[in-house]
């Protein structure tokens, strides 16, 4: 077995920032391979963010991005449950980049179940006029339509989308990361965002 060197914990704690004992341990249980180990302790990160779930969160921050010289704006509440979590920089930062995620990418909602009934109707009538434009036969239409809104669903939700700043994982990971790294259950709560002329 490999040797873990204390570069090798620095260099996963960087990439995770997870704490130093269980980097020694990821690496431990990983034979000393850094991309396995990164799995092990998001793995980890995951179990623990659900342990934490049930928590109550009345404590968090209201974050704003502005973009475009005043063009485009996002406020997003994240919640946590401590101020003193809320008040951390990695709290901070991770609400800086949720807001600034949103304003990249419009998402229409947190969940699936945030997407407005209108705005799935709509790609449901576009959808099943592409299909039957195609010339698809009938029964095969809302089998094209299922399956297109479904992928809309997905990738028009916040937390399955992929993180812009690293498209390797999705929102929810990142939480989950942020949850791990912080020890308290936090949420992304609400964003309204504010394009001029929309």
């Amino acid at each position: 077995m490999s040797e873990i060197t204390a570069v090798m914990v620095k260099e996963l704690r960087e990439k995770t920032g997870a704490g130093i004992m269980d980097c020694k341990e990821a690496l431990a249980e990983c034979g000393a391979d850094m991309d396995q180990a990164i799995d092990f302790l998001r793995k980890k990160g995951l179990a623990t963010a659900q342990k934490r779930a049930g928590r109550a969160m009345s404590e968090g921050v209201i974050e704003s991005y502005i973009h475009m010289g005043g063009k485009l704006g996002v406020m997003v509440e994240v919640n946590c449950e401590t101020d003193f979590v809320a008040k951390t920089d990695d709290f901070k930062e991770f609400a800086r980049n949720i807001a600034m995620h949103i304003a990249a990418t419009a998402p229409a909602g947190i969940v699936p179940e945030d997407v407005p009934e209108a705005v799935v109707l709509k790609e449901k009538e576009i959808y099943r006029a592409q299909a039957l434009e195609l010339g698809k036969p009938e029964q095969v239409v809302d089998k094209i339509v299922e399956g297109k809104l479904a992928k809309f669903i997905q990738e028009a939700c916040l937390m399955n989308q992929a993180y812009v700043k690293n498209p390797e994982v999705t929102i929810a990971d990142y939480l989950n990361e942020v949850i791990a790294k912080t020890g308290e259950n936090i949420t992304i709560k609400r964003f309204a965002r504010f394009q001029l002329g929309e």
